[in-house]
This record gives C-alpha cells, sequence and structure tokens, in this order.
C-alpha cells in the first residue's frame, strides 16, 4: 500500500468519525483513500475557517481528536481560526496538512509551497506559534509515526492541537512492509495515561476543605476536557461546597442544581462573584484564571492573603499562574476531584442556601418584557425554554455571548460551549452543526456579524443531512463595539435578508420581531428535518457592559474587553 493508505488505515484504527477539510495539495492523496473507507465521513464545508471550528469543536464535545485536513496555505490561514480555539480552550485537535512541495521545481520561485526554505512560506513556523508540537516527516515511516504521535500530544497532558506537515512524495510512495524504525500498532503507540495528585497534596488539599466555612469550587473548561462532570459534584456534595464557573466552565455542572451559583467574571452572574468573594476556601479546577474570570484581578475579589486557594491542573505550571496557590493538586480533573471525594468530608450548612440566592440573577424582569424590539434577556429565556439534556447550545463572540451566560440557565451538563478560547466570532455556526453531527438537538447563538463570517455552516448541515438551529440576535451592527464607541467605523451594518439567505442554502429561515413569536417558532425549528435560521430582532439599545458588569468589574474601571 502506499503512504496514504497507511495513513488512513491509522485513522481508521484510532476511531476516527469525521475528516473536517477542504482537498488540496498533497493532501488529496488522503482525501482519494477516504473514499474507500465509509467508517470514516469526509465533512467538507465551505472553506477551511468553517472545516477548523468544526474539528475544534468535535474535540471539545467527545474528548476525542478532531481532525482537520487541507493544503498548508489555507490551513496555516483560514484554518488557523479553530487551531487557536482549540490551543487555548485544551481542545484534543489533529491538523493532517502538506507543504505543497514541487519536487524538482522548489528552487525555482515555487508556487504555494510552504517548506519554508528561499521563496516560500514558512507553514512550519506558523503552525509552530499555534499548536502543541507539530511534525515535517519526509519519509513513509516518518509519516505514520508522525501521524500517530500527533494523535497521541493531542490528548497527552493539557489536550490541544497537533498537526502533521505532509512533504513531497513521502505520502505517496509506496510503505515498507519492514519499515525501519519499526511502526508500532496504532492502538498501542497512541496511548496515554492519566495523571494524579501526589497523596501529601491530596492530604494537604483535604485540610483545607475540611476546615473551611465557605468552601467555594470554581469550576473551569478542564472539567468538561476531563468529563469530570459526576466527580466535580461529589466533591461539591462531600465538602458541602457552592459551585461556580468560569465563562469556558459553563454547564460543567447543571445551573439548576443546588449548589451551583453561575457564571463568575467582568460579565457574569453578580451573585456568583460575591459568593467567590465571600469564600474562605477556593477549590479552583481546570480554570486558566484568566483576566475575565478574575474581574480583571480587582482588589476586593480573590484575595490570596485572606483565603486559601487549592488550584487543580493538568499542568503543573498552570496551579498557581496567576494567584499564588497554597496547595496545588497536580493531574487530571477527574482522577483529582475522584481522590477529594474518597478521602474527606464536611459539613457546614452555608453553601445551598447562599447558592440559592446566587441564582436568582439568572432571571430579571426583561426576562419577561413584552417590549419590541425584543428584548436580548427575553430572547436568551426563550431559548433556555426549549434546551433539554439532548441539546446542545453553541455561543459565538460578543454581546450575545454574555447575554447568554448570565439568562440562559442550563439543564445539564454538556449543555452549553462557548467561544472563549481565543473567541474568535464565527464559531457558533459550524460549532452547531458539529453538535448535531453528533446526534445533538443544537442551536447556535449569534450577532448577526459572527452569523454572517460562517452562515455558509447553514450549507454544510444541508449536506450532511442534520438540522441545527441558528438564532441571529440581531442589532444590524458590531454590537459590543459599538457599544463601547459609536463612533469607531465600521460598527453599522446592512440590514440582511437572513430569510433570503436560509432559503438560498437550502434551509428555512423565519424573522422574529413579536417576543410571543419567540417560544412557538425555536419550538417549530427544533423539530424541522432542515436547517432553520431564525432573525430575531433585538434591542440595540440596552448596553451589555453597562448592564452585565460585575461590581468588581467596575472597582477596576471597566477595561475594555
Amino acid at each position: 500500500m502506499n503512504t496514504a493508505e497507511r495513513v488512513v488505515e491509522t485513522l481508521s484504527a484510532l476511531g476516527t468519525e469525521y475528516v473536517f477539510g477542504y482537498p488540496g495539495g498533497r493532501v488529496i492523496e488522503v482525501f482519494e483513500t477516504l473514499a474507500d473507507h465509509d467508517e470514516i465521513q469526509v465533512v467538507r464545508p465551505r472553506d477551511e475557517r468553517e472545516a477548523s471550528v468544526m474539528a475544534e469543536s468535535y474535540g471539545r464535545m467527545t474528548g476525542q481528536p478532531g481532525v482537520l485536513a487541507g493544503q498548508g496555505p489555507w490551513i496555516g490561514s483560514l484554518g488557523n481560526m479553530g487551531q487557536m480555539e482549540a490551543r487555548l480552550a485544551s481542545s484534543p485537535m489533529v491538523a493532517i496538512t502538506e507543504a505543497s512541495e514541487r519536487g524538482d521545481y522548489s528552487t525555482l520561485a515555487p508556487y504555494q509551497q510552504s517548506r519554508g526554505d528561499y521563496g516560500g512560506l514558512a507553514l512550519p513556523k506558523i503552525l509552530d506559534g499555534v499548536t502543541k508540537e507539530w511534525w515535517f516527516p519526509r519519509s513513509p515511516t516518518e509519516t505514520v509515526r508522525s501521524t500517530q504521535l500527533a494523535f497521541k500530544h493531542a490528548t497527552a497532558g493539557r489536550p490541544g492541537p497537533t498537526a502533521v506537515i505532509l512533504d513531497g512524495d513521502a505520502v505517496s510512495e509506496e510503505f515498507p512492509e519492514d519499515a525501519i524504525p519499526p511502526v508500532w500498532d496504532d492502538e498501542r503507540q497512541v496511548r496515554n495515561w492519566q495523571a494524579q495528585p501526589t497523596d501529601d497534596d491530596l492530604a494537604d488539599a483535604v485540610e483545607a476543605l475540611e476546615s473551611a466555612e465557605r468552601p467555594v469550587i470554581i469550576s473551569g473548561n478542564g472539567v468538561h476536557a476531563a468529563d469530570a462532570y459526576d466527580e466535580l459534584q461529589a466533591v461539591a456534595d462531600a465538602y458541602d461546597a457552592v459551585v461556580a464557573t468560569s465563562y469556558l466552565g459553563k454547564s460543567t455542572i447543571p445551573e439548576t442544581h443546588g449548589r451551583a451559583s453561575g457564571v463568575i467574571g467582568s460579565f457574569g452572574h453578580e451573585g456568583a462573584n460575591q459568593v467567590v468573594s465571600e469564600a474562605d476556601t477556593l477549590l479552583v479546577v481546570g480554570c486558566r484564571m484568566n483576566p475575565m474570570d478574575t474581574n480583571w484581578q480587582a482588589a476586593s475579589f480573590i484575595r490570596p492573603d485572606e483565603q486559601t486557594i487549592v488550584h487543580a491542573d493538568i499542568d503543573t505550571r498552570n496551579a498557581g499562574w496567576v494567584y499564588p496557590a497554597d496547595v496545588g493538586l497536580i493531574g487530571d480533573a477527574a482522577e483529582s476531584l475522584a481522590a477529594l471525594a474518597d478521602a474527606g468530608g464536611s459539613e457546614n450548612g452555608w453553601a445551598k442556601a447562599r447558592a440559592a440566592e446566587a441564582r436568582e440573577d439568572f432571571a430579571v424582569p426583561e426576562c419577561e418584557s413584552d417590549a419590541t424590539p425584543i428584548m436580548p434577556q427575553r430572547a436568551c429565556k426563550a431559548i433556555e425554554s426549549v434546551v433539554d439534556s439532548d441539546t446542545v447550545v453553541t455561543a459565538d463572540s460578543g454581546n450575545n455571548r454574555f447575554w447568554l451566560l448570565n439568562y440562559l440557565q442550563t439543564p445539564d451538563t454538556e449543555t452549553y460551549y462557548g467561544s472563549g478560547g481565543v473567541g474568535g466570532m464565527g464559531w457558533a455556526a459550524p460549532a452547531a452543526v458539529t453538535a448535531a453531527l453528533l446526534g445533538k438537538d443544537a442551536i447556535a447563538v449569534a450577532g448577526d456579524g459572527g452569523f454572517t463570517m460562517t452562515m455558509t455552516a447553514v450549507e454544510t448541515a444541508v449536506d450532511h443531512g442534520v438540522a441545527p438551529t441558528f438564532v441571529i440576535l440581531n442589532d444590524t451592527s458590531l454590537g459590543m463595539v459599538r457599544q463601547m464607541d459609536d463612533s469607531i467605523p465600521g460598527v453599522e451594518f446592512h440590514d440582511t435578508d437572513f430569510v433570503k439567505v436560509a432559503e438560498a442554502l437550502g434551509g428555512e429561515g423565519h424573522r422574529i420581531t413579536d417576543p410571543d413569536d419567540l417560544e412557538p417558532t425555536l419550538g417549530a425549528a427544533k423539530e424541522n428535518d432542515v436547517p432553520t435560521v431564525l432573525d430575531v430582532r433585538i434591542d440595540r439599545e440596552p448596553d451589555m457592559a453597562e448592564t452585565l458588569q460585575s461590581s468588581f468589574y467596575a472597582e477596576v474601571g471597566g477595561l475594555h474587553e
């Protein structure tokens, strides 16, 4: 067999369901071989950006590497969106790309060549700045070994994106039967082991939590990555703790749960932020504690000199990265949480009543408003009304994400994912198509700006026979930027007819101007057998930052995000 066939055998052996990408360059040999493998479905969106987001969101939602494939110059440019999100959101992902190498013509002002030598592009340098690891194999043996290692490293430790850059004939030459050095069995070669905290660190963490009067857990994206939902709840129960989440940690606990308090951060829930500030012991699990999570380090929010901080993370560099930690639990979040739940426990009588009080922030009078244009809070509550345990909501960047964070109260784990690693606009629509491919009732929520960037995702859904719902919170502007300063050029959009766009792409579209039409139209869209675009005309006047900013964020002067 040739090397491309052997690479596809590796993909198949490792359980690859989908390859998201666009054929081109020397990756065409891989696509040709995929035609003979019914167990792997090729998803070809309209461009590499959309494909990269679909691969990233697949990795985030399943914990298995999403595979992105395409020609080098475009994987290193358009396709960088999903890879950047994967790097910062800890999503396992493997990019299979190529250098557009021209053989004997490689020194003659080569067209598209990406090896990095004179006259061409330097794809390795581009990918080096984004991926966890990358390989540039020059022989059939190296090509297969590199593909195996890309899968291994994508899930080793903190998950993230990896890349294999195919070169020249190394993908089309015959694969040797007796490779030197040997190429081992695919599944054995990619196996990883979970790390767990030391006994001494575990004992110190148990002591801190058992002695706490007001223990609070901050649950981050690492809980999603480790599929540690049951373990999180077990620790909260064992130590009678309140659970708050980061932006990316939303839906790591059902927000209807008796211990859930909401989302922290600059534009999170005031109640959840206050709970964290009141804690005497904080258990931070799988959370970077970035500036938006920590209210830009407002002095009265988290106070290491007054609060005991236990920081659990897969990477020792991340524990105590932002705030000095008193105890570090280094290991997989599920392993660390399971060990904590088994090792101790306490009761303080504070947690559930305090969490219930904090959850009141999920509803405000605007959530019931009959005003037109539609209040964004009302739109979020309408979306909430159709979300159940089999639904996944994907949220774009911008004002829409923060309205959702505050007023969509998730009923179960894994029901919400947002663009917040690198935080690019245009993420929600392709991510919703991925969720639909995985058998979920998918609802993408975006502003009119973000939806327009990747609205061809509607056509991708049509091509693959899935029917997500796309909700546009439409204020005919780049709302978040406009509300920062409406004198900035480029913040106003013309009024696009998204109903016609949806129909042209093979879906169905509805414009909603009356709040009473929200719930029934959302319900019908969810049951539809074709993708449905809902153009929800929201009131552009409510200032998101002014309405949602926490008191701690105001304390530092409301820095621009």
